[in-house]
This record gives C-alpha cells, structure tokens and sequence, in this order.
C-alpha cells in the first residue's frame, strides 16, 4: 500500500495519512436525516465517500465505512404530524427511498449504518459521564446541557473563539435562560406534549443532535478512530461539539482527521426552498441519467464547491459519453475480448493523482487521455495496445464507479429527452433503407434518411461493422 495525502479540515493542510492500525481505516460520515427525499448536497457526500472508499480499498486498505441515520430530530416530529403518520412510518419510507437514490447513483452501501433510536442506551450513558465529570449541567427545564467553557479546546476544528463568536448571529444557537453560555448546546431534551420519549435520569425526552453522533461513532468505531466526514456545513458546530462532548467523556483524542466536502451551489446561488433552487435526487434523475449525476460529482474536487446547473450536467454527459463511446467502438470491432494486462503508467499516473487528496479531476484527465489512445489504437487496428487500453480503462473507471452501465442502454437512454415517435425495428429499417441507397449510389436519399433521423432524436454512425444508432446529444 502506497501512502497518500489528505487534507485535514482540522490542521487546515494537506498531511499524510497515518493509520491507527497498519492497512486499516476506521471511518464515520455524517448521514442523513430521514423526513424527506435526499437532494443534490446529499448525492455529493454520498458520492464522494464512495468512490474515495473504493479507491483506497483498491490499494489494499481494508476500510470499514460507518454511516448513520438520523431517525429522530424535530423535523422528523413535525413532518409525521404533518401527514398524520408515526415517526417510524416516515423514516422507514425515506430510508428506503435513500438506499434505492444511493444504489441508482452507483454507491456501495455503508459497512454499518446505524439508526439513532437504536443507540438511545449509549447516548444516556455518554451524557451521564459528562453530567459526573461536571461538563454538562441538568436546566431546570429538564434539558441537560454540554457546558462548552470547560472544554479549554472548544473551537480547534472551526478555529473560532467563544470570546469572538456572538450568539444569534449565523449560527443555530439557541438562547435561552437556563444556559450558562450562550453556545451551551442540548444533550437531552425534555419531553414536550405528544413527542416520542424516552425515560432518563433527568425525566422523559430524547437526544440532541450532536450527541447521536459521538455515541454512534464511538460505539461502531470506538473511542479513537481515523476519519471523520461530511459536508462543509456540519464543520460547526456539529463536528466541532462532537469533538467537545467525545473527548471529554472518554478522555481520549476522538478522530485523527476530518474531511469535509464542498458545498454545491445552484445556478451560483446557495441551494435553498426559499429561493426555489432546491432539487431532490430524483427530480435530477427525471432529466438526467443517475450517472451523469455521479460524473458530475467526481469530476469536480471533493473539497471544492461546485455550481449545478442544466448547463453543467449536459456538460457531463457529452464527457461521459465519450467513453461510452470509445468502448462501443472498442466492442464492434473485439465483442468484449479482454485483456489481463494493464497498462501500469496510465494506472500508476491516475493513483498517483489519487493519493493526492483524493483529486479526482488530475485522474479523470488522465482517462481522458487513456480514452484518446484506445480510440487511436482501434481506429489503427492495433489489437494489442486496444485490448489492454480497454482493460486498463475499464478498471480505472470502475474504480471511481463510472461507466458502469450497458453501452447500448446508456447511449440510447431516453431519461429526460423527448419519446422518440420511432420504434428500435423502424429505425432499422430506415438504416437498411439507407444503406440500400448507398449501395445504389443514390447518395441524396441517404443524406435525407440520415437527417430525417437526426431530426426526430436519431444519431447515426458509420463504423467497419456497419451503422449503428444512439439517441442524439
């Protein structure tokens, strides 16, 4: 196993990565909370976990992946009484329509992914070891409160001060009476009027947010793990008061590095309901191939924000199809004859690119110029240099979880594109009849089928083998 580089959000530079045990890695992402359909912020840490997991277990590390569920949360309370339904009710039906958006992007599923009412025990137990050593305080309220001023290293992750931070500003800080500080956060919460509860040394309620994850990682990974991820926007305060409330009920370092992903912005402005730029998973997949979706997330860097847009997916998906493209003309000419060599410069170039920091668009150029030579070593009749171009290809971009789907299927895919008004046996018939007309020289009949094609959806291309045909760009 080579080494390679990543960059830490918390010592805010590229480092080596060290692992706790040789050839393993321990690591916990910050899933999602279930009350509604995942949107394109979701898919990209999905994404991006994925294809850096396969990566690394390409190279030998033996990686055990932990991502969670938040199945209990004020949102969740709501949207069940909203449709009049229990909370299991709801969260059952978005975790599963997470799993099926997750599986249609091309993810692996987690190794675990544990649900917070699951790990009510451990949560209680974590809070009554902070509560004993004295950093967090039952309110008279019935809340239990994590006191941040006696965590002397409150801030690290973030690299903001209590001194300088003012309640209410840009955070979700709540002020209220029974707090010593104003950016104290929630443990438990006491139960109020018609909410799930659960019995506890401080009364009836359920867990905060933060603590849901520090009991879960901990549990799964222990107290001391490599990698802690997710999005840009949990940094603070819910990584940074998973580090506070960890740390000081083990009286351990909780994670060695933390990776944070970028944000996505729609059309160059912050994806939000307000603004009416919020899209879902599946209200991207009803105009684009779920795989267009995946290249556009991995050819962008995982820690980069990245601008969504219409524009920018038909961008993906005329570079994706390009190597759709290459593999047909790879398969017309050697059916799918494969190679068990590789091409190790081209693999050794794109791990390279890989193991510094994960930077996915260095190792998509570089398929991109394995894709040009396969296509040269086809049109050229270099069958040697062919077979082991597509081998090496096709490993490659399995890796990163692309070009995964039938050439056929994927070309001639109608997902989001109008019906074609022609069936698959008329268009064959019309690429006979014009094939007829090339044979008898009547070469305007020919150019008039082929536009009359191109004109209802229809692209022709004329290879060695014969005409085949894809829906048009």
């Amino acid at each position: 196993m080579q080494p390679f580089v990543l960059y830490n959000s918390e010592q805010r530079k590229k480092v080596e990565f060290v692992p706790r045990v040789d050839g393993q890695i321990d690591m916990y992402v910050c899933g999602m909370t279930v009350y509604d359909y995942c949107h394109i912020g979701h898919a990209r840490v999905m994404v991006a976990f994925d294809y850096i997991i396969r990566f690394l277990r390409s190279q030998g590390w033996k990686v055990r992946y932990i991502r969670n569920i938040t199945d209990i949360d004020d949102k969740i309370i709501s949207r069940a009484n909203e449709n009049g339904e229990t909370i299991h009710e709801l969260t059952a039906r978005f975790i599963g329509a997470m799993n099926e958006d997750a599986a249609s992007l091309g993810c692996a599923e987690p190794d675990e992914s544990p649900k917070a009412t699951e790990y009510i025990d451990q949560m209680q137990n974590m809070i009554g070891t902070l509560v004993n050593n004295g950093t967090a305080y039952p309110a008279a309220n019935g809340d239990v409160y994590y006191e941040v001023t006696k965590f002397a290293k409150y801030g690290r992750l973030s690299g903001r001060k209590l001194d300088d931070m003012q309640a209410g500003a840009s955070e979700r800080v709540d002020v209220e009476v029974e707090k010593k500080h104003p950016f104290d956060f929630v443990l438990w919460k006491h139960a109020k009027a018609d909410e799930p509860s659960w019995q506890s040394p401080w009364g009836n309620g359920r867990p905060g947010w933060h603590i849901e994850c520090s009991a879960m990682s901990t549990c799964c990974l222990g107290n001391h793990f490599d990698i802690h991820g997710g999005g840009s926007d949990l940094l603070f305060p819910h990584h940074e008061n998973e580090i506070a409330q960890s740390e000081a009920a083990t009286g351990e370092q909780y994670v060695n590095y933390w990776m944070h992903v970028g944000f996505i912005n729609v059309d160059g402005e912050k994806m939000s309901k307000s603004l009416g730029n919020f899209f879902t998973i599946r209200d991207v997949m009803e105009k684009f191939h779920p795989e267009v979706i995946r290249y556009f997330i991995v050819s962008s860097h995982y820690r980069s924000p990245v601008n969504f847009s219409d524009v920018a997916l038909k961008e993906a998906k005329t570079a994706l199809s390009r190597f759709y493209h290459a593999f047909k003309a790879y398969e017309q000419v050697y059916s799918q004859t494969h190679s068990e060599q590789l091409d190790h410069e081209f693999i050794e170039r794109f791990n390279s690119a890989m193991r510094d920091d994960f930077n996915t668009p260095e190792a998509m150029a570089v398929l991109f110029e394995l894709n040009r030579e396969l296509n040269r070593a086809v049109k050229e009749q270099k069958t040697e240099l062919a077979t082991v171009y597509y081998a090496t290809l096709r490993h490659l971009t399995t890796i990163l979880g692309l070009v995964q789907h039938n050439v056929d299927e994927f070309l001639k895919s109608d997902i989001g594109q109008e019906v074609l008004n022609l069936s698959d046996q008329e268009i064959e018939d019309l690429i006979q009849q014009r094939s007829d007309a090339k044979k008898a020289k009547d070469f305007a009949k020919a150019d008039g089928i082929r536009q009359s094609l191109l004109e209802k959806g229809v692209a022709l291309e004329d290879t060695r083998q014969g005409t085949v045909w894809r829906r048009a760009d």
